[in-house]
């Protein structure tokens, strides 16, 4: 293989990994501020000016306390779980557009690629819960089992509208199939963006759908017993899944990178690229605004009201959504 593309390929990883990087950072500062302030408080004040410099001081934190391994633990799969969570999150990231060009790999199955990635996610959650020898790990790993396999379906069901629409499940193929207007324009794609959006915030298991964490039931749920950097890389793979989320979002519902130029592309075509970005991000920020809005707003869900919710109604509600979307498209 030729060591320019090995060189180029590396480059494109250290550029998509660096931007989820600050991105985790930034997330983690603007939730604990943007709840500080819908809480009539003001968040983290004290390390760096306004506090900016908190999440960096939780990374050293993290990263140098001590990482206690329980005595009756599963120990390798106890090692590995985090691990594996975050490789998932990550390896997601190789098919994610950031602009009209760019990529780490252009595959035809994009969108099945991250679901299935989602999927290895959980594994990472379950080994974690059943290796801790631990009551409140064990449920938080069932719960996170159930959740993810409940939602999944309903995720899944809600792309094939854009697929259909699109004609393609390539990510590329999806943003530019939405050239003349987004798909969240048209009325017949609300309801998947609905379902989507939901059932992406249960599998990544933020509130009102945290139950393999809840606190208030399961001190932390699945990692209960992690400490140190092992407990940072479910943190990392957390908030990495909340951003390939809300990138997903954008690209099937949303346009992508596409936007308005304001005419500033016919004087500057040099500025395109970063247009183009600065689009993706704006409406990738939005939906990560959503997640902190509801956290702020909306109690926990019970767990059957969870799976009741899954079950009951998402998957027959997407169900019918596909043969309205066909029937449309044939008409």
């Amino acid at each position: 293989m030729d060591i320019s593309i090995i060189l180029g390929t590396v480059k494109n990883i250290a550029i998509v990994v660096g931007i989820t990087m600050l991105h985790v950072a930034l997330a983690v500062y603007f939730e604990r501020k943007v709840i500080g302030h819908m809480q009539a408080r003001l968040g983290p004040m004290r390390v760096g000016p306004h506090g900016i410099l908190q999440s960096v001081a939780d990374f050293i934190k993290l990263f140098f306390k001590e990482d206690i391994i329980p005595t009756f633990v599963d120990k390798p799969i106890f090692l590995i779980a985090p691990v594996i969570s975050v490789i998932a999150a990550l390896s997601s990231l190789a098919v994610i557009p950031l602009w009209g060009t760019f990529s780490i790999a252009n595959i035809n199955i994009g969108i099945l690629y991250i679901l299935a990635l989602s999927s290895v996610g959980a594994y990472g959650i379950i080994l974690a819960g059943w290796s801790s020898n631990s009551k409140y790990s064990f449920l938080g790993g069932l719960r996170s089992s159930a959740q993810i396999i409940s939602y999944e379906i309903a995720m899944g069901l809600s792309l094939v509208p854009v697929i259909m629409r699109a004609g393609s499940t390539n990510l590329f193929d999806i943003v530019n199939a939405q050239a003349k207007y987004p798909f969240i324009l048209n009325p017949f794609m609300w309801l998947s963006f609905v379902v989507f959006l939901i059932a992406a915030i249960a599998e990544t298991n933020r509130a009102p759908f945290d139950l393999p964490e809840a606190e208030t039931e399961l001190v932390a749920g699945y990692f209960t017993e992690y400490s140190g950097i092992r407990f940072g890389l479910f943190f990392v793979a957390e908030y990495a899944g909340m951003f390939i989320m809300s990138a997903m979002a954008v690209i099937c519902f949303m346009g992508g990178w596409k936007g308005p130029d304001f005419g500033i592309i016919s004087y500057a075509p040099k500025l395109a690229t970063f247009i183009q970005i600065g689009w993706f991000l704006l409406k990738i920020y939005a939906l990560i605004f959503f997640y902190y809005w509801i956290r702020a707003t909306l109690p926990r869900y019970r767990y059957d009201q969870l799976m009741s919710l899954g079950w009951k109604l998402f998957i027959p509600l997407t169900l019918v959504n596909i043969v309205i979307t066909g029937l449309v498209k044939l008409m």
